[in-house]
C-alpha cells in the first residue's frame, strides 16, 4: 500500500461518505432510541448509494440484530458496525494480478478507464520486477496506444501494437508470441470498449478470448473495468460481460466522481466476483489493491 493511499481513498469517497455518514448522524439525532424510522431511513440511504435493495436490507437487518445484542450507543458505533457488515459482503480474492505467470484480458464499455488501468498495472508490476508485455488490442481508437505509452514507456514495458483496424485477435496472437520470446511472466491485453448490448462486438471479444486461451502458456483471466459513476447501469454491463465471457474479477474506477460508491457492494455480491483494484484519481498511486474493510470504513466514515 503506497503512502497516503488511505487519505486519498477517504477523500475520493467523500461524496458517498457524505451521503451515508451524514444520514446516519441525522437519523441518530432524532432521538436516543434506534426505532423503525431509523432502520428504514438507513436502508434508503444505502439504496441511494447504489448498494442494491437486497444487500441494503440484509446489511441493515444484521446491523439491527447487532444493536439489539450488543448495543450501539452512538453514531461512531453504528458506523463501525456498519463498516464491518459492508466489508463482509465484498469478495476480494482471488486476485488475477497476483498470479505468476498470467495473461489478463481487460474488457468493458467505452470510457471506463480500461487503457489507463492496463498502463498503471503494467507499470506497477514492472516496478516489482515482473517481466510484462502489453498488447494494444484496441485497434479502433487512435488515442488508446498513446494512453498506454504514457505509462509503459516510463516503466520500460514493451507494447505490441498494429495499425488501426487490425483484427484484435491477431494482436493478441502476436502479443503472446512476443511474451514467449522474452519469457514474460505477465501479459496484459487492452481490448476495445464496446457496448454490452452489441452481439457482434461481444462475439469479437469472445474470439479474442479463444485466441488468448489457445495461445497463452499461462492461465488466462478476464477482468472487467467498471466505472463507478454509472451505478446500477454499470451492474447491467457487468452481467452482460460475465454471461458472455465468464469474468474473473472487477477493477472499479472513478470512485472519486460519484456518490454511488456502494456499487462496489452490489457488483461483488450479485456477480460473486472479487474487486481487485479501485481507482480514485489519475495518478499511478490512485489505482490500488482493494482492501474490503479499509474501503468500507472510508465509505461510511467509520
Amino acid at each position: 500500500m503506497s503512502p497516503g493511499w488511505t487519505d486519498r481513498l477517504t477523500a475520493g469517497l467523500h461524496r458517498t461518505r457524505a451521503r451515508v455518514g451524514d444520514s446516519i448522524s441525522q437519523l441518530i439525532g432524532r432521538g436516543p432510541d434506534l426505532g423503525a424510522e431509523f432502520w428504514d431511513g438507513l436502508v434508503d440511504t444505502l439504496v441511494a448509494a447504489d448498494m442494491g435493495g437486497a444487500a441494503s436490507v440484509e446489511i441493515v437487518d444484521a446491523l439491527r440484530s447487532r444493536a439489539r445484542r450488543d448495543g450501539l450507543p452512538d453514531a461512531d458505533a453504528v458506523r463501525s458496525a456498519l463498516a464491518d457488515l459492508v466489508a463482509s459482503e465484498l469478495i476480494t480474492s482471488p486476485d488475477p494480478f497476483a498470479l505468476t505467470p498470467v495473461t489478463v484480458l481487460f474488457v468493458g464499455v467505452n470510457g471506463t478507464g480500461k487503457t489507463t488501468s492496463v498502463g498503471k498495472i503494467a507499470a506497477e508490476a514492472a516496478a516489482q520486477g515482473r517481466r510484462v508485455v502489453v498488447g494494444s488490442a484496441d485497434t479502433y481508437r487512435a488515442a488508446a496506444i498513446e494512453q498506454l505509452h504514457v505509462w509503459t514507456d516510463r516503466a520500460g514495458v514493451p507494447v505490441v501494437e498494429r495499425e488501426r483496424g487490425t483484427d484484435p485477435a491477431s494482436v493478441v496472437f502476436e502479443t503472446l508470441a512476443q511474451a514467449r520470446e522474452v519469457e514474460a511472466d505477465m501479459v496484459l491485453v487492452d481490448t476495445a470498449g464496446r457496448l454490452h448490448t452489441s452481439a457482434d462486438l461481444m462475439e469479437q471479444l469472445r474470439k479474442v478470448q479463444r485466441v488468448a486461451k489457445g495461445q497463452s502458456a499461462f492461465p488466462v483471466r478476464c477482468v472487467l473495468v467498471l466505472d463507478a459513476t454509472t451505478g446500477q447501469n454499470g451492474l447491467a454491463q457487468a452481467r452482460a460481460f460475465d454471461e458472455a465471457l465468464g469474468l474473473d474479477a472487477i477493477v472499479l474506477t472513478k470512485l472519486d466522481g460519484t456518490a454511488r460508491g456502494g456499487i462496489a457492494v452490489a457488483a461483488s455480491r450479485e456477480l460473486r466476483l472479487p474487486i481487485v483494484r479501485i481507482g480514485v484519481g489519475e495518478s499511478l498511486d490512485d489505482l490500488q489493491s482493494f482492501q474490503a474493510l479499509e474501503f468500507a470504513q472510508a465509505l461510511v466514515g467509520a
